[in-house]
């Protein structure tokens, strides 16, 4: 049974939701990084 049917908003949103809490729990640690790669999606980096 499909409450919202094939609306993808939520989805996506949660996914924007999840990465902002990653970066707060990350921010901590200047090494690494969450990048967004525009069409493609999320990378994570370590640097120096």
């Amino acid at each position: 049974m499909h409450l919202w049917g094939d609306v993808d908003y939520f989805h996506g949103r949660s996914l924007d939701v999840f990465i902002s809490k990653l970066r707060r729990y990350l921010k901590s640690d200047p090494v690494i990084k969450i990048e967004n790669i525009p069409t493609v999606g999320y990378v994570l980096r370590e640097g120096s």
